[in-house]
């Protein structure tokens, strides 16, 4: 069995997005921060890669367009944040 570039950007894709589930649950990240949702976003994109590289599955491809939506509105509403935050006297 061979494994290319993109099957490990998929397994490594899945890696983190199972890693930042798990810390979520560990209480060691935030559902609300970057770092969470950064995790997220770049596991999609390299699930993303395996599907679209590889053998395509478009329940998955579906499923990981939403994650990478869902993880960049949470990242740009944390920015929102952050600088409302910081603008209030």
């Amino acid at each position: 069995m061979s494994f290319f570039w993109y099957d490990w950007a998929g397994y490594l894709g899945v890696a983190l997005v199972l890693l930042a589930f798990f810390l979520l649950q560990e209480r060691k990240l935030q559902g609300s921060g970057l770092v969470y949702q950064l995790m997220n976003v770049l596991g999609a994109i390299g699930v993303m890669l395996s599907l679209g590289f590889g053998n395509f599955n478009l329940a998955a491809f579906i499923m990981q367009v939403a994650w990478l939506l869902i993880g960049g509105y949470g990242i740009v509403r944390g920015i929102k944040r952050r600088r409302e935050t910081h603008e209030r006297p």
